[in-house]
């Protein structure tokens, strides 16, 4: 297969890597990289890496099934696990649209800090990100939001990377962090490590995906290759942002928490490389949370489309197959909700809008983790089932996620 031929390939893949990552992975990036340093790059490959095992474990499903997860848990197992299901979409989406909002509205002040202090820009810049989202969802359709999600992305990419290089710690460094793991002997050195490994990439935003590959038309199991090359790219996108975060936190004293971090870190910058450098970094982490916004504002109305969907169907209906329009009420009306309830999360602490995140987030991962290895064991996805590799890596995300889901309280 040509180069050319590849790239042409990559598309959801960088949507899901672009969603995946938020706010919550600048912070704890930066906060990992300043408290344990470089040593730790390791952790962040791992964290890809399980986050990667069970996306291809979802497309494995579609493609052999030819319907979504939400669908062949209603075909297999009834209509009662879409409700309790939809009940968890709807806590989480609360907090994850809280956390988005958050993020942005930060962001956003450190680039223009016009108001008087961090958390009144934090709620006006938030409320802002969150309409504009809307409005570039509503009207713009799939097409227009792939190709605002890859330009964004390009410029987050690169423009955090460019930062990283300029705080380059040493070739023999990284690379012994990428390939000797190890965790410094430093209080709290392990518990931050596992943050870092379960913080990269997303969590229910993984079911995107599905829907994602159907609008480019992947239907059938002869795509699998395309699907696979396309998530290995964006989760090596993913690694790559990782780990340029942690190199940046490396070589930053970050004193601030909260709404004042990200303020703190473009200081931090500003006084090692000037003006130049806090904004290449600050436009960089900008693009990383509002892609990250965009991103859910997309993929989460899906999710609530299907679950109704399958709730409202005739009971004898078999394989549903449905198709879920970006144009349908159902999608438009969970838009809407998740743009504009969640805004009071911005009236309260950030540090605690993304502790009621990562807990709502690391339930979710063990979940799918589980009915993956049921679902793919069985013969309802022929030749596509789980192969040895596949369940080892299933049972590890069951159970790092479900350690860090029982200690996150």
């Amino acid at each position: 297969m040509s180069i050319a031929k590849k790239f042409s390939i990559i598309g959801p893949g960088l949507l899901l890597a672009a969603t995946g990552l938020g706010g919550g992975d600048l912070a704890t990036g930066s906060i990992v990289g300043s408290i344990l340093g470089v040593s730790v790059l390791w952790a962040v490959i791992l964290g890809v890496a399980l986050k990667y095992s069970v996306s291809e474990g979802l497309v494995r499903w579609q493609l052999a099934t030819k319907t979504t997860l939400l669908e062949g848990i209603y075909e297999k197992l009834g209509v009662i696990p879409i409700y309790f299901f939809l009940i968890f979409l709807f806590i989480w989406t609360l907090f994850v649209g809280a956390a988005q909002m958050s993020a942005c509205g930060i962001t956003l002040y450190a680039l223009f800090p016009f108001f008087s202090t961090p958390e009144l820009g934090k709620i006006i810049f938030g409320i802002l990100s969150s309409l504009v989202g809307l409005i570039l969802v509503w009207i713009g359709g799939y097409k227009i939001f792939d190709k605002l999600m890859k330009f964004f992305i390009f410029l987050m990419f690169f423009t955090v990377l460019i930062t990283a290089f300029m705080l380059w710690p040493g070739t023999n460094e990284v690379i012994r962090g990428i390939f000797i793991p190890r965790v410094p002997n430093i209080e709290g050195g392990i518990t931050w490590t596992m943050a870092l490994i379960g913080g990269i990439g997303g969590t229910v935003t993984v079911l995107g995906y599905g829907y994602w590959i159907k609008e480019e038309n992947r239907e059938s199991t002869s795509d699998l290759s395309d699907c696979r090359l396309d998530l290995r790219f964006g989760y090596l996108v993913t690694a790559i942002f990782g780990m340029a975060m942690i190199i940046i936190g490396n070589k930053i004293t970050i004193e601030g928490q909260g709404a004042t971090l990200l303020v703190q870190l473009s200081y931090e910058l500003e006084n090692l490389f000037g003006l130049t450098g806090k904004y290449i970094f600050l436009i960089g982490a900008w693009g990383a949370v509002f892609t990250s916004l965009l991103g859910v504002w997309q993929s989460v109305p899906y999710i609530f489309a299907d679950c109704i969907a399958l709730i409202t169907s005739p009971k004898n209906e078999k394989n549903l197959k449905l198709t879920i329009s970006t144009k349908s009420s159902m999608y438009r009306s969970y838009l809407v909700f998740i743009s504009i309830i969640p805004m009071y999360g911005l009236f309260v602490g950030f540090t605690q809008v993304q502790r009621l995140y990562t807990i709502t987030g690391a339930l979710f991962f063990p979940l799918l983790a589980l009915v993956l290895l049921f679902f793919n064991n069985a013969n309802w996805v022929g030749k596509l089932k789980n192969n040895f590799a596949h369940q080892f890596m299933l049972i590890i995300n069951l159970a790092f996620f479900g350690w860090i889901f029982f200690n996150t309280f």
